[in-house]
């Protein structure tokens, strides 16, 4: 179920521009067709993983003197930032989406689909605008090739719907996928996205398998699933600030292109408990990175020149191997 918590302290009561705002950055075409092109928020990751990054994924890396220098103006940026700019993601304005709007059917629409019912269900949720520039963000590099082509769908003059529709999809589309196995214990998946993941096991009875003939008589089944996350923009509300838990390629995308709020599903955590549950791996790992920093990294981040670089990189495919193990033995009767 949909909970309604209070709303956020500070909450914006006027309604949110949809209109394009000026952009600090353009894009280019790239030079390399069989390449992508990423940008990498610099200073803040550690050195070390920078030039991993740059040397491992690089098309053509610069001389580590040079990215080492490019670190440290950068290291020295934030923490100028932190003082002039402390408490900047703190109690971001948030506009409620009521049923009873402009987006009502939207919204019925979106709060009936199986995978918003049953993966936001774990703490209070709600859908909201949020403030692009104010979102708190971990993920330390985006593919710009993949932010053309949802520029590219999205068309240089979105409506309302269509922005409401490429954050909070309906469709599910699927990006492509292949998969084989590849020994009797092992399937190996393919896929250009990103989002390609392990789901998890499922127990299965006889009763789930429809046009699949059995092997023998079914006692169960464990299935080990694959495949894609719910693909909505999505944050997480805790401590009053808002972390970008999915979707930063389309909170980039829109915000490139001028926008300055965005409708998002937010997930209200309470307890650093809680947030382990619902927060990715990134932030559970360092929660206080992202909680009690003065000054966090944000997506505004992403289009300071001080604090990107833009790198061509070598195009690479996501990979899931899931293998199993059966072990049959006999025990002592009880």
């Amino acid at each position: 179920m949909i909970a309604s918590p209070p709303t956020l302290k500070g909450e914006n009561k006027s309604t949110p521009t949809l209109e394009p705002q000026q952009t600090e950055r353009t894009q280019t075409p790239l030079a390399n067709p069989d390449a992508d092109e990423n940008v990498y928020l610099i200073g803040r990751p550690t050195l070390k993983g920078y030039i991993h990054f740059v040397k491992g994924h690089s098309v053509n890396p610069p001389a580590k003197a040079e990215i080492n220098q490019d670190w440290h103006s950068a290291h020295e940026y934030i923490r100028q930032l932190e003082k002039e700019e402390a408490g900047a993601a703190d109690n971001p304005p948030v506009k409620k989406l009521e049923v009873n709007s402009k987006y009502e059917a939207l919204l019925i629409e979106f709060l009936k689909d199986p995978l918003v019912q049953n993966n936001f269900n774990t703490v209070p949720t709600d859908v909201a605008f949020v403030e692009l520039n104010r979102l708190v963000v971990y993920q330390k590099h985006i593919d710009l090739t993949f932010v053309r082509q949802l520029k590219r769908r999205l068309g240089p003059a979105p409506s309302e719907e269509d922005i409401f529709r490429s954050c909070l999809c309906y469709d599910h589309r699927h990006p492509p996928v292949k998969w084989s196995r590849v020994g009797g214990d092992r399937f190996v998946f393919m896929s250009p996205s990103n989002d390609l993941r392990f789901l998890g096991n499922m127990p299965l009875k006889s009763k789930h398998l429809k046009n699949y003939p059995p092997p023998g008589s079914l006692v169960g089944v464990v299935g080990m699933a694959v495949g894609f996350g719910s693909n909505f923009l999505n944050a997480i509300c805790v401590e009053n600030r808002i972390i970008l838990n999915n979707g930063s390629h389309r909170a980039y995308a829109l915000r490139d292109m001028g926008f300055t709020h965005a409708p998002c599903i937010i997930q209200h955590v309470s307890t650093r408990h809680e947030l382990d549950i619902v927060g990715s791996s990134a932030i559970r790992r360092d929660p206080d990175l992202y909680l009690k920093h003065p000054r966090p990294s944000m997506l505004k981040d992403y289009f300071d020149p001080k604090l990107h670089r833009v790198f061509q990189v070598h195009r690479r495919l996501k990979q899931v191997t899931v293998k199993f193990e059966v072990d049959e033995t006999y025990v002592p009767a009880l």
